[in-house]
């Protein structure tokens, strides 16, 4: 093949270089008008004001606070008892009515005593003779007709028909079961004609007072810190209000076995509050007393750094928001208690603290609830 002429190959190096030159023209505009473009949405984004989040603010509180430990507790009324009778027998009359309040002295259950009833009518009129008899010893005693190894003898058996009568006394009343105090009845089957066997459970009753006991266990370390007239709280089964309870004893012996140890507290208005048995939630206080600060509850934040809060600080005559790392601990009703990282008086985000981040500039919401610059109808 014969080589291209040299005027083809001159066209084909001037076209080259001609595309060349319009590329990189294309290119150098291209560049131009981006930089442009940056500049001018520079220069938008600089006119438009700076992005604010609008958060409702709340104090650091200062208050003292006592760590505290969570036991079960069992209530126990200051007086109850399981009724058995003590001698056995066919039952004569019946009142235990489940739940009803009944009064000392009240006859709950009376066995039947007619052979009693004879009997002691028996007995009386023996004693009856017998103190006749003495009394004619003594007259014939004075009159030397008697010896007094006979009057004697008739005092001893006066003595003991009265002895008898006694007895049989006590037996008519051991036989009749009546309310030793003011009491709640419980639940009891027992009915008339029943022949009950010696030392039968027939019911219980829950002495109605003004106060009850809770009792419950604690590790010996807890326990070594706890003194009579110490406050717990005591929360019934649903109850979201605690009930103050001071202490009554510690049990001076640790249980080795579990090596805890138990309490006794006394909770006031016994008859309105949970009933004898009951399981109830007892915080105990542990250690001293320590200064911390509270902040609600919705200020408290969580993240991979760990529990923080937003601080609204004052920067350049405009309100920011700094994250600071704090150490929490347990709610205080809808607070939440900081150890550290926090002290009183600073002003955090409470509601709205979700959205901030570390800088942001921050709208703070007045007491009415609205941001600064609205109104509200």
């Amino acid at each position: 093949m014969s080589p291209a002429p040299i005027s083809s190959r001159r066209r084909s190096w001037i076209a080259s270089l001609l595309l060349v030159f319009l590329v990189g023209g294309a290119g150098v505009i291209l560049v131009a008008w981006k930089k442009n473009t940056l500049e001018a949405a520079a220069a938008a984004s600089a006119s438009q004001p700076e992005h604010s989040e609008t958060v409702a603010p709340a104090m650091a509180v200062a208050r003292d606070y006592r760590r505290t430990t969570t036991s079960i507790g069992t209530v126990i009324a200051l007086r109850s008892i399981t009724l058995h009778n003590e001698l056995a027998g066919t039952v004569h009359s019946v009142n235990l009515v489940p739940g009803e309040i009944v009064e000392p002295g009240t006859v709950l259950i009376a066995l039947d005593v007619a052979v009693e009833e004879a009997e002691l009518q028996a007995q009386q009129a023996q004693a009856a003779l017998a103190g006749n008899v003495l009394e004619r010893m003594s007259k014939a005693l004075e009159k030397a007709a008697a010896s007094a190894l006979d009057v004697d003898r008739a005092r001893a058996e006066r003595d003991i028909a009265l002895a008898q009568v006694e007895r049989i006394r006590a037996v008519i009343a051991r036989k009749t079961i009546k309310a030793p105090f003011r009491a709640r009845v419980g639940m009891a089957d027992v009915h008339e004609g029943q022949f009950l066997r010696e030392g039968t459970q027939l019911t219980t009753l829950q002495g109605l007072d003004d106060q009850a006991h809770v009792d419950f266990m604690v590790t010996q370390a807890v326990a070594a810190g706890l003194n009579a007239g110490d406050v717990v709280a005591v929360f019934p089964a649903g109850a979201k209000t605690p009930i103050d309870a001071k202490i009554v004893a510690v049990d001076a012996r640790v249980d080795s076995n579990t090596r805890n140890a138990k309490v006794r507290v006394a909770i006031p208005d016994a008859q309105h509050g949970p009933a004898p048995g009951a399981s109830v939630r007892v915080q105990v206080p542990v250690g001293p007393k320590l200064d911390v600060v509270t902040v609600p509850v919705s200020a408290l934040r969580k993240g991979p750094a760990g529990d923080h809060v937003f601080v609204l600080a004052e920067q350049d005559g405009k309100t920011r928001a700094q994250l600071r790392v704090v150490h929490s601990s347990t709610m205080l009703g809808d607070d939440v208690v900081i150890l550290d990282g926090l002290k009183p008086g600073e002003r955090v985000a409470a509601a709205g603290s979700f959205k901030l981040y570390p800088f942001a500039l921050v709208n703070v919401k007045d007491e009415n609830g609205a941001a600064p610059g609205t109104s509200r109808n």
